[in-house]
């Protein structure tokens, strides 16, 4: 059953588990998935006693901007803010929090900027915070040409294609980024329903623009990138998931992770692609009943 709460700038839409006064968790997904990425993984995690929040992120699914003026904004810092915000209005005590992909980001951002509202973290892929500055370097063309999307984002040809095609669009992303997966239609046709959003559009394409610099960001959020620039490390009970598959490749972050984590209690290298939680939702629920063992002892 989704629920709606309002939380900052935006009503939003969540999925609940288990019982209330269970442990909380809240598990977030990325671009482009949705809460259905989880349907695995919050079974196992309600039987072993936990409440589980999976929310939609901006412009997905029932998520809506309480201000028509508010900024479609798909900024790092807007994502923060919107976890941050959301634990506080569902008044969850620390729970702990995971995700991949943009969801991870968040996650990562909530851990490292507000270590008080959370008792730990599982991040796909470790460190998924942005270097701004970084990212106006050019790569070496074997890892620029696997952010074909990205830029393809950057033009309005792009941005045309995304709203026509939205649910090929993830079809491609999902083969290119995990080519062991083999999903069927009604997986991807379930998943594409929180496409349907008036925001998303502009909400995935300012993402893909402000990370390059092409666009500014909201002001709102400008101290809380500032911040962001300075690398925080994220000092909470953390277990960092490694793809063994994923199609975007390695990511440039030290083997151990120990410089953008200073409490790790695990680092696993798992089989599957980036979508890990949907492709092995056993390795995900591991991590977060690992997190859980951590902070009953």
């Amino acid at each position: 059953m989704t629920n709606v709460v309002r939380a900052g700038v935006l009503d939003v839409g969540y999925e609940r588990h288990g019982d209330g006064q269970g442990w909380p968790v809240v598990l977030l997904h990325g671009f482009p998935y949705a809460p259905r990425c989880y349907d695995e993984v919050v079974q196992p995690l309600v039987e072993a006693g936990a409440h589980v929040v999976v929310p939609y992120l901006r412009g997905y699914g029932p998520t809506r901007f309480v201000d028509a003026s508010t900024i479609r904004s798909g900024q790092q810092a807007a994502l923060a803010h919107d976890l941050l915000d959301l634990i506080g209005a569902l008044d969850l005590n620390r729970p702990i929090v995971g995700g991949f992909d943009w969801g991870g980001r968040a996650a990562c951002l909530v851990s490292a900027l507000w270590p008080h509202a959370v008792s730990g973290l599982v991040t796909v892929d470790g460190y998924n915070v942005q270097d701004l500055a970084a990212a106006r370097t050019p790569a070496p063309p074997e890892r620029e040409c696997a952010y074909w999307y990205q830029y393809y984002l950057h033009s309005e040809r792009g941005r045309q294609g995304l709203q026509r095609y939205r649910a090929e669009y993830a079809r491609l992303l999902w083969q290119q980024w995990s080519p062991r997966w083999s999903f069927t239609d009604e997986t991807l046709m379930a998943t594409a329903e929180a496409f349907d959003n008036p925001d998303f559009v502009d909400v995935v394409v300012h993402s893909y623009r402000h990370r390059h610099g092409m666009v500014e960001g909201d002001p709102a959020y400008e101290p809380t990138e500032a911040r962001i620039a300075a690398a925080p490390v994220v000092t909470v009970p953390t277990v960092v998931l490694d793809t063994a598959h994923d199609g975007l490749g390695p990511r440039p972050i030290s083997g151990s992770h120990g410089d953008h984590f200073t409490n790790l209690v695990a680092h696993r290298l798992v089989d599957g692609g980036h979508g890990l939680p949907q492709e092995n939702p056993d390795a995900f629920t591991e991590a977060v009943l690992l997190l859980r063992e951590h902070r009953a002892r």
